[in-house]
């Protein structure tokens, strides 16, 4: 990047920030939303603080004032569907802290941390003063529960429709020499060319013609037949995997999108949704190099399904501070540093043109915005090689209609803590959310 083109956008970017300090540095977004049905919120990382609960103040204000009607996060739908009755019911003896805390697949962190706990204990009370066709959502949007949705298909079959059952045991019966692992499934498929997709579809098929009866069932029955849907996804998903091309990100993105609309059909005419989920997933791939890889989105996809003007997506970065992570999958959650972001980068720009929390509606933008790196970082992550991979080549102002960017951030705070787990909240808890 020239030195006068980094001059412009840093005038840019400086004229077209607003500080980000409290609920009503958000009016500008809110205006910027204005009636569509879909905002998208994404982030940089998988474990920064300041990401959890700035979603978390726009939500609220998006549910409080435009009638927003779920949440859809990057999480499994089980566990996500345990916290959908805990804010929509409740029940005695319950609390956020035990139905969070019950997420025990790696990387707990992402959805088990005091940041949840917090907003979902205000979700619960805002609901718990609403008529109960008003209550507000929250639902998973991932693949990775294979093994947990045929349980939680199972249970449902065997409470309300026996006639599917013995079928249902034995399409389900084609995964016991896996021993519920996912990997050893996959490599056997490919090696003795032998799959279980049509058991999986075919108790789908059985799930689809039956009918719901109350409203309660109807619930009941949606969340079921999406556990068939997320069962028929993960086994597509996990044969994919194994091929170590694209396509398994594809399956993941494609579903994610498709329970969206799902749930906007669910909700009924005129519904509006949240979605949670990392930038990756959420700004438009069409704006960055994964297009010329073949890869969609949940962002390209929803755009596409409902129009530009339907559907709002803030991406989040930030330059410095802690983030909560692995060394490898499975492996033990640390706190690591976060290092300064790479020089050239939007994070750079952003944090050259003031150090404080900004917000940037993209369309303030002027003139041609040019493709620079955007830092993206998993559940997997070693700082040292962040230069070798970390950085996505984006036009921010396509790929996103607003950015929020922290110079510094501090790590999310996990429920489950090696050696032992805590139940007692940080002193700081909760956080402004």
């Amino acid at each position: 990047m020239s030195t006068a083109t980094k001059s412009t956008l840093l005038d840019q970017i400086t004229r077209s920030t607003h500080p980000l300090v409290d609920d009503a540095s958000l009016d500008p977004l809110m205006e910027r939303i204005g009636q569509a049905k879909a905002v998208l919120l994404g982030e940089a990382t998988h474990g920064t603080s300041e990401f959890y609960t700035w979603r978390a103040r726009i939500s609220k204000r998006l549910i409080e004032e435009k009638g927003f009607n779920f949440i859809a996060v990057e999480g499994d739908w089980p566990d996500c569907y345990r916290v959908n009755r805990f804010v929509r019911d409740g029940s005695p003896g319950s609390s956020a802290h035990g139905v969070l805390k019950a997420f025990d697949r790696w990387p707990t962190w992402m959805w088990a941390n005091w940041e949840v706990v917090a907003f979902i204990e205000w979700l619960a009370k805002h609901n718990a003063g609403q008529a109960a066709k008003e209550h507000v959502g929250f639902y998973g949007l991932d693949v990775y529960s294979l093994w947990r949705s045929m349980d939680a298909v199972l249970h449902h079959l065997e409470q309300s429709h026996q006639e599917f059952v013995a079928e249902a045991k034995e399409a389900f019966g084609c995964f016991e020499p896996f021993q519920r692992d996912e990997q050893v499934y996959a490599w056997s498929t490919r090696l003795a060319q032998k799959d279980c997709e049509a058991e999986l579809v075919r108790v789908l098929a059985d799930l689809q013609s039956t009918g719901t009866g109350t409203e309660e069932c109807e619930e009941d029955h949606f969340a079921a037949e999406q556990n068939a849907l997320a069962a028929v996804d993960a086994e597509r998903y996990y044969r994919a995997m194994i091929r170590a091309d694209n396509e398994s990100w594809n399956v993941r993105d494609r579903h994610m999108a498709d329970t969206v609309d799902r749930l906007l059909q669910h909700c009924g005419p005129g519904s509006k949704g949240i979605v949670w989920a990392h930038n990756t997933h959420v700004g438009d791939a069409r704006y960055t190099d994964m297009a010329r890889s073949g890869m969609v989105n949940i962002g390209q996809l929803v755009r596409e399904k409902y129009g530009e003007g339907e559907v709002v997506i803030v991406g989040f970065g930030a330059w410095q501070g802690d983030v909560i992570a692995g060394e490898y999958w499975g492996a033990p959650m640390e706190q690591m540093p976060l290092p300064v972001a790479q020089e050239g980068s939007w994070e750079d720009l952003f944090y050259r043109a003031s150090q404080q929390n900004q917000l940037l509606v993209t369309r303030d933008l002027y003139g041609t915005i040019p493709t620079l790196g955007n830092r993206a970082v998993g559940v997997v992550y070693n700082p040292a090689h962040e230069r070798y991979g970390n950085y996505v080549p984006t036009n921010l102002a396509r790929r996103y209609d607003a950015f929020a960017f922290f110079p510094t951030t501090e790590a999310v705070r996990p429920l489950h803590l090696a050696p032992h787990d805590s139940d007692e909240a940080p002193e700081t808890y909760p956080w402004g959310v």
